[in-house]
């Protein structure tokens, strides 16, 4: 019986040393699911909204949040993804109309407004108020999906920096149909 209770104890500790070959994969296979899971965070789908679009976020970390927070805004008829401070959208499907949306900027009389960048159905514009102090930077981008329009545009209540509305309009692209 003592040699059987030896045995069984040995048996025991060689079955716990083992190569480190198991080890290695559990963890190699944690890490991936974290990867995946982080990517799947930067990434929004907004299909549950009937919008057919993604939103790739970046990093996380520049933004300084873990997610971002999608609301239908009811009243205004408009998808609005928000992370932090520096990244804020405003989506709504309607007819685009860049000449209109340029004709009001020329219009303005409280905001000097200058094109920064226009490419076919992006514009990139800055408005500046009177003492310069206070400048804005916004941008109005236009998604085709089928035979429906989206605008995509930053959010009225943020100050964004260039970078920034270049990072926000990159981030949005049509969702391919699986």
């Amino acid at each position: 019986m003592k040699h059987l209770v030896s045995i069984a104890a040995l048996v025991l500790l060689m079955a716990g040393c083992g190569d480190g070959k198991k080890e290695a994969a559990a963890k190699l296979a944690a890490i991936n699911d974290s990867i995946t899971a982080a990517r799947a965070a930067r990434t929004v789908d907004l299909s549950r909204f009937d919008v057919p679009l993604l939103v790739d976020l970046g990093d996380l970390a520049t933004l300084g949040v873990d997610s971002a927070a999608v609301q239908w805004n009811e009243e205004f008829g408009q998808l609005e993804v928000n992370a932090g401070e520096r990244f804020g959208l405003v989506i709504t499907e309607e007819p685009a109309d860049i000449g209109r949306l340029k004709a009001e900027l020329d219009r303005d009389m409280l905001r000097r407004n200058t094109v920064v960048q226009e490419d076919g159905d992006k514009l990139v514009y800055r408005s500046e108020f009177p003492d310069g102090d206070i400048v804005f930077v916004h941008f109005y981008q236009v998604l085709r999906v089928g035979d429906r329009e989206f605008i995509v545009r930053d959010a009225d209540q943020g100050r964004f920096s260039e970078a920034d509305v270049a990072r926000m309009a990159a981030a949005v692209r049509v969702k391919e149909a699986v």
